[in-house]
């Protein structure tokens, strides 16, 4: 293992544990801890990344986990998948609101502009040349409106706001889920 650090904040998905178990393929120590951890536990932990796992939940209801604040503070990257986009979003400043269409299973995403999480990732090119990316979806909600700082790093026509990221805070966020193997790429994210 090497010395790298990943702090998993765990809201609930029934694949938070297969999240680690990439980490830990990938050679680096990681550990799951409750999504409602204090500011101080996450600021003393000492990790080189923090991965906001996703849940069955939505996060716009009145009572929901959200991410210890210090997670967005320590100047470390941030990866949300599914649920932990949508809170990162909300918490940032976007917006997250119920889809008009559910998404479960095989879809495929264009990668959008030049993300340092999809560098050199593609599984198919459009008509345009433009890369596509074979994921895993499974989601109702959706971001809608990304958070100030944030940019589209990949969509597709039921889900606009597939990933998204704030490459100068080094903060990443897919709604799809890459630690299942139906998303080809997704160790290489």
């Amino acid at each position: 293992m090497s010395h790298s650090k990943i702090l998993i904040l765990d809201f609930g998905s029934q694949v938070t544990q297969l999240i680690a178990r990439r980490v830990r393929e990938a050679h680096v120590y990681c550990e799951i801890h409750p999504c409602d951890v204090s500011d101080e536990f996450v600021r003393n932990f000492g990790a080189d990344g923090i991965i906001l796992s996703g849940s069955h939940a939505s996060v716009y209801e009145e009572e929901t986990d959200q991410a210890p604040q210090a997670a967005f503070e320590l100047g470390i990257p941030v990866l949300g998948i599914c649920y932990g986009m949508q809170t990162m979003a909300q918490q940032l400043g976007g917006k997250v609101e119920a889809g008009q269409k559910r998404e479960f299973g095989y879809a495929q995403v264009r990668a959008r502009g030049h993300s340092a999480l999809f560098r050199d990732i593609q599984d198919a090119t459009n008509e345009q040349g433009h890369g596509l990316i074979d994921v895993w979806m499974s989601h109702g909600d959706k971001v809608t409106e990304l958070p100030a700082g944030f940019k589209v790093i990949a969509s597709n026509d039921t889900t606009p706001i597939a990933a998204m990221a704030d490459e100068e805070r080094k903060f990443y966020a897919v709604q799809f889920h890459p630690e299942v193997t139906h998303t080809r790429q997704g160790q290489a994210m």
